[in-house]
């Protein structure tokens, strides 16, 4: 921080930034991974990953997050908890400002990743945090024999459901859609599942309640019939948002707000790279992340070499 010129500077701790970290650490260049809250990102607020490599029985997200910080540490990559709020050019470098000041890199490496959609109808703000969660893991004991909703019909709207079955009363799943867009596999798992229902064909029109939620507003969509259905808990699975609004005016990004790279995972600024489910891609998955984040450190070294030509070395 400071004065301190780094070689790499790395936003974002999800899979794909903690994986720069790693190739970047054993690659000898002095790496900072800047995260606003513990490393993992969306992965560590996953229950439990199945589909990563190396893990026949599956692994928590929070425990693959753990690991793959002490992988990153342990090649030298330190890891600051605190919250990115710009990024600008400074001659050949640049510089990173944070709620902890600034930071200074000869290439950043972007992988703030993304949040959660929103569903934009009346109540969700107002019950947030009072019923309706965007994080099952994280708020589902919250809930221990109650009746919830899930909205979506995804990877991770089913996923969800199905850890939410240990805790509630009955798991009702809400899809716009008459079939769930989720792998075979789960979703045969979770519709034999005796606590859970699903509602096809229908979407939440409104949240209502006192102090907290107590029942959603339905619509199906297919006869416009409105209905309305108990619920002391929403986990709204609908999309996600790519976390770059920091970086307008500084590199373009898509109409959907995604950063566009080449295959080496560069963005068409001079030492500015992306990794994870902040690129436009196809899949968003933790193996594409870490694949993301190996080349985009190993692109990153590259340039650093050919830029200032020498060896990177650590400057501390």
């Amino acid at each position: 921080m400071g004065a301190d010129i780094h070689d790499v500077v790395i936003l974002g701790g999800g899979p794909a930034g903690l994986t720069a970290a790693i190739y970047a650490g054993r690659a000898r260049l002095d790496t900072v991974v800047i995260d606003r809250g513990v490393p993992g990102g969306q992965m560590a607020t996953t229950d439990m990953v199945e589909n990563y490599p190396g893990f026949p029985n599956g692994v928590s997200g929070v425990e693959l997050a753990g690991l793959m910080s002490e992988q990153a540490e342990r090649f030298g990559a330190r890891i600051e908890m605190l919250e990115v709020e710009g990024l600008e050019r400074d001659g050949d470098l640049w510089r990173v400002r944070t709620s902890g000041g600034p930071y200074t890199a000869r290439a950043v490496i972007v992988a703030t990743g993304t949040r959660p959609r929103e569903l934009g109808v009346p109540g969700e703000k107002e019950f947030r945090g009072r019923g309706i969660s965007y994080c099952a893991t994280c708020d589902g004991a919250f809930f221990r024999d109650k009746p919830v909703v899930v909205v979506g019909g995804g990877d991770s709207a089913v996923t969800e459901a199905e850890f939410l079955t240990r805790f509630a009363s009955r798991v009702t799943i809400i899809h716009r859609r008459d079939e769930l867009r989720a792998a075979r596999s789960l979703q045969e798992r979770v519709l034999q599942n005796p606590k859970v229902q699903v509602r096809w064909s229908t979407v939440v029109t409104s949240f209502l309640g006192g102090d907290r939620l107590q029942r959603v507003r339905l619509r199906d969509v297919k006869t416009g019939a409105e209905s309305e259905m108990e619920a002391e808990g929403a986990f709204i699975y609908v999309g996600l948002l790519p976390n770059t609004g920091f970086l307008a005016g500084v590199v373009p990004l898509d109409e959907e707000g995604y950063l566009v790279t080449d295959e080496a995972m560069a963005l068409p600024v001079p030492g500015l790279f992306a990794a994870g489910d902040v690129r436009r891609k196809r899949l968003r998955q933790v193996a594409t992340a870490v694949s993301d984040g190996a080349v985009a450190a190993m692109s990153a070294e590259e340039y650093i070499v050919g830029k200032f030509g020498r060896q990177p070395e650590r400057t501390k």
